[in-house]
């Protein structure tokens, strides 16, 4: 159910959401931290009392003090050594009447104390606090005073009478600690002993771990606040643009989000913008390039389709043999053609994916262009007569970064398409040299009638030939896959006519390393 909840909601609300849970169990833990702090205080004090208390009793009998106001006066006077570190220690006889105090003897019992708390250790029966409050008309609260020797008529009719009992007072801003014990001689109550301390520390201590409690909490409430701030405003507020900008994307809303201010970040968000973007450009680069390719090939497709339907139209109406073989070698070549083009159109968008799955390294290429040329010439020698020669400028390497199998595929679209424009037993030659910046020049040179256009960037174009004798045997993409696989190893082609003898150049220069 939490998981639940929690997956439902936003970032910052699940932060907002497990800081308030963090802080509750926090708060309980403090409030019953702070619950307990003071009677631990209290207690540790009132050990001390104890332990004074009954060092004291422990010498009254031994030097047989009688509770009589000059017994007790000669007592505090010869072991006044025992009570340095308390305020006050008063002593009552079993009457509860005042007969000795290391302050003044003459002291006003009643004066004692202003307030009485509810910080008792020890619980006194709760009959005899009803009888003795009923019977003094005392009402233990805020407004009205408690003395002394009521709290100790109303431990000498407790249950825990003989029992160390320990109790709080404020007066006048004062917090005093007071313990209290009878004193037991041969079996019988002969008086009470009462240690009172000022206790303002343990006030004190727990005021400023209150304080503490608030403060901390308040700055930590602060520190969420600003952290709250700043994650929606520069992470979360940012991150929600990007979701909105690839919606609009996805709907083809002609309003996209602005996130050129995200691109300019040099943090995780720039990068993911940045790339992000770059994505997007290219997957609609893609997709233009797809819905173009297409176009493109329904059109080329529509002339072959146009001629296979009028032939087979005059082929069904006809009856001279030689005019139905020349309308059936006519539709034998446009299905060739349309073949073709649907075999080609289907490769390179194979390619297309492939490329995106491939990655560029470092390569020596001779190898590859050599194993190129052995392929064709095992073919095209027997075939046609046509010689595949290999050239290279004397340097010892020729690196470039590129896909191998890719530049495989450039230099037989290359051949295939110089053999294309050959007459038998001609030679074409492949030349690679190293050029003065340490770029690498790849030319394929045939004998072939070469280039009648001055725009020689036009061969590049999908679909385009100039070959009208042989047009069924090519498709018109060879050299625009050559073109985009360039353009992919950041390389550039250039087509000529070469300027020695008649003929076609093809020329590749890839970046230096």
């Amino acid at each position: 159910m939490f998981a639940n909840l929690l997956k439902n909601l936003s970032i910052l609300k699940k932060f907002l959401f497990i800081n308030l849970i963090f802080f509750t169990i926090i708060g309980l833990f403090t409030f019953i931290y702070l619950k307990n702090v003071q009677p631990n205080l209290i207690k540790k004090k009132s050990s001390n009392h104890i332990e004074v208390i009954n060092n004291t009793i422990d010498n009254l009998i031994r030097l047989d003090v009688k509770f009589v106001e000059e017994d007790i006066r000669k007592f505090l006077f010869s072991t006044r050594f025992l009570f340095q570190n308390l305020d006050r220690v008063i002593f009552f006889d079993n009457q509860l009447d005042l007969v000795g105090d290391t302050d003044t003897l003459d002291l006003d019992p009643r004066s004692f104390s202003k307030r009485l708390d509810t910080v008792e250790l020890e619980i006194l029966n709760e009959k005899k606090t009803k009888e003795i409050t009923e019977k003094k008309n005392i009402d233990i609260g805020k407004e009205n005073s408690v003395s002394l020797k009521d709290i100790l008529f109303n431990y000498a009719g407790s249950k825990n009478f003989g029992i160390p009992f320990t109790f709080t007072q404020e007066e006048f801003n004062k917090f005093k600690l007071t313990t209290i014990k009878n004193v037991m001689h041969n079996g019988v109550n002969i008086g009470y002993l009462a240690i009172t301390e000022n206790a303002n520390d343990i006030k004190a201590a727990i005021d400023e771990r209150k304080s503490f409690v608030i403060r901390t909490a308040f700055a930590v409430g602060i520190v969420i606040f600003i952290f709250s701030f700043v994650l929606n405003r520069y992470f979360l507020k940012p991150i929600k643009n990007l979701v909105n900008y690839t919606k609009t994307i996805k709907d083809k809303n002609l309003k996209t989000i602005n996130i050129d201010t995200l691109k300019l970040r040099n943090d995780e968000l720039g990068l993911l913008s940045n790339s992000l973007d770059d994505m997007t450009f290219e997957l609609q680069k893609r997709i233009s390039h797809a819905e173009n390719f297409s176009t493109d090939l329904v059109h080329e497709i529509r002339n072959p389709l146009a001629s296979l339907k009028s032939a087979s139209e005059i082929l069904h109406d006809t009856n001279d043999i030689n005019q139905r073989i020349k309308l059936i070698n006519i539709l034998s070549h446009d299905v060739q053609r349309i073949e073709r083009l649907i075999t080609d159109y289907s490769q390179m968008l194979k390619d297309e994916v492939a490329l995106s799955k491939e990655k560029i390294k470092k390569l020596d290429i001779e190898p590859i262009i050599k194993s190129v040329v052995d392929d064709f010439n095992n073919i095209y020698k027997l075939k046609r007569g046509i010689n595949i020669s290999y050239e290279n400028d004397g340097k010892n390497k020729y690196f470039v970064n590129g896909i191998e199998n890719r530049i495989e595929q450039i230099i037989a679209n290359l051949l295939d398409n110089a053999i294309s424009f050959s007459q038998d037993n001609k030679d074409v030659i492949v030349k690679v040299s190293k050029l003065e910046d340490n770029k690498v020049a790849i030319k394929v040179l045939d004998e072939g009638q070469g280039f009648k256009e001055k725009d020689t960037d036009k061969i590049f174009k999908r679909f385009y030939s100039n070959r009208p004798d042989k047009f069924g045997q090519h498709s018109g993409l060879g050299l625009n896959i050559v073109k985009n696989l360039v353009g992919l190893h950041n390389a550039s082609i250039r087509a000529s006519n070469r300027i020695d003898q008649k003929g076609a150049s093809m020329e590749i220069i890839f970046p230096k390393i």
